[in-house]
């Protein structure tokens, strides 16, 4: 059973990812990842957040996951799963729902 919410966070900007050209911009992949996400589970336990990484809030983790993300040259959007990442660039829903499947989320 899931004691607390599971937190995905979605890091991105409004300028698509120069290496992934085609791609969804990350604004897109959010809502995406909300639909998709809740058509597989009942996502009463689960929040979500979107992280501007040109403007992004004045939090400490968030700050400190920017400058990674910059340091790293890390493709976004990039999907957190309470702090885990899970998806960098295009994500794929098969290791999201693995996740959330080890966090004991009830299906739909």
């Amino acid at each position: 059973m899931v004691k607390e919410k599971v937190k995905i966070t979605i890091y991105g900007a409004e300028q698509i990812c120069a290496s992934c050209v085609g791609a969804p911009s990350s604004k897109d992949t959010y809502e995406w990842l909300q639909a998709a996400i809740g058509r597989k589970y009942i996502d009463d336990e689960i929040s979500y957040e979107y992280v501007d990484i040109n403007e992004p809030p004045n939090e400490k983790k968030h700050l400190q996951f920017v400058s990674r993300i910059e340091e790293e040259d890390l493709f976004w959007p990039i999907v957190m799963i309470n702090d885990e990442l899970v998806a960098e660039g295009i994500p794929r829903l098969k290791p999201i729902y693995k996740l959330l499947d080890r966090y004991g989320l009830k299906l739909q």
